[in-house]
């Protein structure tokens, strides 16, 4: 046990030095060239944004995943389990079918804040629907809800693109993810989210931790189980909405980064947590660079690259459950 806890504790230096290094290879790799005095005012205003916003997006994502699969006790939850995707994408469309080009002088981007406003409704209408049909204890019905949420703005979604066909393409490449645009306006208008939502959800770690041991169980240990999964549910919920909003949707990720943490470190949310942040970052910016170095006439979407890895490992994932595998 002793040893456990000591290789345990390298374990978060390790992955803050992995952090590192992806950080400045995605700021090494790139359209602009290698990092050079001429053209580092090009990599400060391009590239360096673009870097830094996937590595806030991918620590969001990460830590919602791990969240969420520790508070509905479901180890193959995502992020975009409560109908969060679907919202934004929606709100998303709805900007774009109005005309993003005539909002060019206006003091905020509508594309994010629609995007971020139709997510939480949609999360929003989830919850209330679920909490109405079902005990607030039940995660499943909660699931469910979402699940007919999401299929509901989805058809939506699709009738209105199928009346306005000239704005697919747009709406298509946001949905496949979109950090080829991120500027430093971007990550100012998601930081406090994501910065806010990954501090709650720390300081509920060691909730989650009781929670992988039965509601009833973590009840009777003095723990307000339906506040607690009400606060984590919020939290992972708004710094999705936030990251979605200026991203686009990148699949795979929340299920990918945790479960990886798990295979090496170990179940427990106290250090689970922690190294999803951390590692959820350098996996966002390592996938980042080869839709950079695969482009031919624009790049290859980031959503692609993730789930070209995110959907093998999550067979494995699968595979691993039927056999025995961990289950939180």
């Amino acid at each position: 046990m002793d040893l456990v806890s000591r290789r345990g504790r390298w374990w978060l230096p390790l992955s803050i030095v992995v952090l590192a290094g992806a950080l400045l290879l995605g700021a090494y790799i790139g359209p602009a060239g290698r990092v050079t005095g001429a053209n580092w005012h090009l990599i400060w205003t391009v590239r360096m944004p673009r870097v830094v916003l996937a590595a806030l997006v991918g620590a969001m994502l990460s830590v919602a995943g791990a969240s969420y699969q520790g508070a509905f006790g479901n180890p193959l939850a995502d992020p975009y389990l409560l109908g969060v995707a679907a919202g934004s994408g929606l709100g998303a469309t709805i900007v774009f079918v109005a005309g993003r080009a005539n909002t060019h002088g206006w003091l905020i981007d509508p594309l994010p804040l629609a995007s971020f406003a139709g997510g939480l409704a949609a999360v929003f209408i989830t919850y209330v629907i679920g909490s109405a049909f079902g005990s607030t204890r039940s995660s499943l019905t909660l699931v469910l809800a979402g699940v007919a949420i999401t299929s509901l703005a989805t058809a939506i979604q699709t009738f209105v693109l199928y009346r306005n066909t000239e704005v697919i393409r747009e709406v298509y490449s946001w949905i496949l993810g979109r950090l080829s645009t991120a500027t430093w306006r971007d990550v100012k208008l998601v930081l406090p989210y994501i910065v806010v939502s990954c501090v709650v959800l720390l300081l509920h770690r060691r909730q989650l931790d009781l929670l992988r041991v039965g509601d009833d169980e973590a009840a009777s240990l003095g723990m307000q189980v339906g506040r607690v999964r009400l606060v984590v549910v919020v939290a992972a919920t708004l710094g999705t909405a936030a990251a979605v909003s200026v991203s686009g949707l990148i699949g795979f990720v929340g299920i990918v980064v945790p479960h990886a943490v798990r295979m090496m470190a170990g179940a427990s949310y106290r250090r689970l947590l922690p190294l999803t942040i951390v590692l959820g970052a350098a996996f966002l910016v390592l996938t980042d660079i080869p839709g950079r170095v695969l482009s031919h006439g624009s790049e290859t979407p980031i959503g692609v690259v993730t789930a070209f890895f995110g959907a093998p490992f999550f067979i494995v994932v699968l595979m691993r459950r039927r056999l025995g595998g961990d289950a939180r």
